[in-house]
């Protein structure tokens, strides 16, 4: 019963080759995309923080071509948002950084190499990534003494990462919705158009 829920029936993510143009194509599609979905939440003046607009297409890319094209997409998204727009600001763009990283990398293991279903490797990159959010913030903390999170300072790093939690449900809820439905689309167009 539990293998059913957790184990996954779909095959294995398509791989990156690294000597194919087509696979940095896509990480600059996925980059291009993470940056203009942020973008386009501020102009509703709908908050990052709360709808994580830029850990969308970090996800699908990780789950669909795995843990290395999520690792690269989730490392040079921020920089190419802040390079681009400013955001996130530049005092909270390492942590953001490795926040994402961790997105990608979580994600991508989790579904290619142990086969988890799009929900649980969305669930544990989450998870991961929120504590790699907490490391970061607490290794900044004891370097420079200063607490920078996406929130603000805050009294302790383990407040600052609970109050971007909290604050992040809107966005974690479209993220369990919404990606999953991605590549249910996706899988039903696959299927439908090998069936032609």
């Amino acid at each position: 019963m539990i293998r059913r829920i957790a184990i996954s029936d779909e095959p294995l993510p398509l791989s990156l080759k690294y000597t194919d143009i087509r696979s940095y194509a896509l990480i600059a599609v996925f980059v291009l995309l993470d940056v203009l979905v942020p973008w386009v939440f501020h102009q509703f003046h709908l908050a990052g923080a709360t709808y994580l607009p830029m850990h969308i297409f970090i996800l699908v890319a990780a789950l669909a071509y795995g843990w290395q094209a999520g690792l690269i997409v989730g490392l040079l998204t921020p920089f190419a948002s802040y390079a681009i727009s400013g955001l996130p600001l530049l005092r909270i763009l390492p942590q953001i950084a490795i926040e994402l990283s961790v997105y990608g990398l979580l994600a991508g293991i989790l579904h290619q190499k142990f086969n988890l279903r799009i929900i649980w490797s969305l669930l544990g990159a989450m998870i991961g990534g929120r504590l790699a959010l907490l490391l970061a913030i607490l290794f900044i903390y004891f370097v420079s003494g200063e607490i920078y999170s996406p929130l603000g300072s805050e009294a302790s790093p383990f407040l600052a990462v609970w109050y971007t939690a909290r604050q992040s449900w809107p966005g974690i809820l479209l993220q369990l919705t919404l990606i999953p439905a991605i590549f249910w689309v996706a899988g039903s167009f696959t299927v439908k158009k090998r069936a032609e």
